[in-house]
């Protein structure tokens, strides 16, 4: 993907693949205008969008398949943040499409696919449209999206699938940096998820209750994204993973940590090929990640098979 003054096809049918995405550092905290580190996933989402030469438009995917036209939308609970992403875009569309979303993660998997198919499909509109917006303005534009849908979201998610690797990111005022160094990670389910949307309604609650403790705490998690932003590019693993557990303990902090995602988090620093583990994401199940690759994994965890994947948005023409 390039910045603006370039078409990004010249055909028929357009491709946008993005990644999924994993936290770091930074959760909850990001929301507030704190610093974070978050990387793309090796594991991806692909939108294949075929133009129509009417204005109907069909969304398909494993989850289901819907129809409407441009001129009258039918919300849609599966496919939501595809049709917020259309309808920032519809006015400026040539004509219907036929979208079929295809992804190499489950969406009940937190590996951020509302990010990946919200950046994905915003890319594949606005080349139906003969526009290309920069990197950065794309994530603006999917994280006022996310927003939107889900009423919170600070769009860390979504840089690391527009841009790729590794990202240093502030959602206020915005900044994002790509990181060159790849931490070498392990990623496990917990076999379950609360939705993020309700993680943050609870933990707002409690720092409703506690503003300044809450305060103090995000700016903990501040410091340490800083402190791990720079271990990261010099590649000191062994630190890395020590601000892993010092995260992990900020997370529960804040009442996202529960009983098994904490049994899983000190059975993975048990073993001597870890250097840290912590939660990754907004918490209350979903995955935890460790520093380094387990010597002996309990085969009834469920591991993620997924790394850090360098590519990020990725838009092009399909014959």
């Amino acid at each position: 993907m390039s910045g603006g003054g370039r078409a990004w096809y010249k055909g028929r049918m357009i491709r946008a693949s993005a990644p999924g995405s994993f936290m770091l550092f930074g959760e909850h905290a990001v929301l507030h205008g704190k610093r974070a580190l978050v990387c793309a996933a090796s594991a991806r989402l692909t939108v294949t969008l075929s133009p129509r030469a009417d204005r109907h438009v069909t969304i398909g995917s494993v989850l289901g398949r819907h129809e409407m036209t441009l001129d009258a939308p039918v919300p849609s609970e599966p496919f939501r943040f595809v049709l917020a992403s259309l309808a920032r875009e519809a006015a400026s569309l040539p004509g219907g499409f036929d979208l079929r979303i295809e992804s190499e993660f489950p969406s009940t998997v937190g590996l951020g696919s509302s990010a990946a198919v919200t950046v994905a499909s915003l890319a594949a509109f606005a080349a139906h449209a003969g526009r290309t917006p920069s990197r950065e303005a794309l994530v603006r534009i999917a994280r006022d999206v996310i927003r939107g849908v889900q009423g919170a979201g600070s769009g860390a998610d979504a840089a690391a699938s527009v841009f790729g690797g590794v990202v240093a990111y502030r959602a206020d005022p915005l900044a994002i940096r790509r990181i060159a160094q790849a931490p070498p990670v392990t990623l496990v389910y917990a076999g379950y998820k609360t939705p993020t949307p309700e993680v943050i309604r609870r933990v707002e609650a409690s720092r409703a209750a506690m503003p300044a403790v809450f305060n103090a705490v995000y700016e903990a998690m501040n410091r340490v994204a800083e402190e791990a932003t720079a271990a990261v590019e010099q590649a000191n693993w062994t630190r890395v993973g020590a601000l892993m557990n010092v995260a992990q303990g900020l997370m529960d902090a804040i009442g996202v940590s529960d009983a098994t995602l904490s049994g899983l988090v000190h059975a993975l620093r048990a073993d001597p090929a870890v250097l840290g583990a912590k939660i990754s994401g907004s918490g209350l199940g979903d995955c935890v990640v460790a520093l380094g690759r387990p010597s002996r994994l309990d085969p009834e965890r469920k591991e993620i098979a997924v790394s850090v994947g360098a590519e990020g948005l990725v838009v092009e023409t399909v014959a």
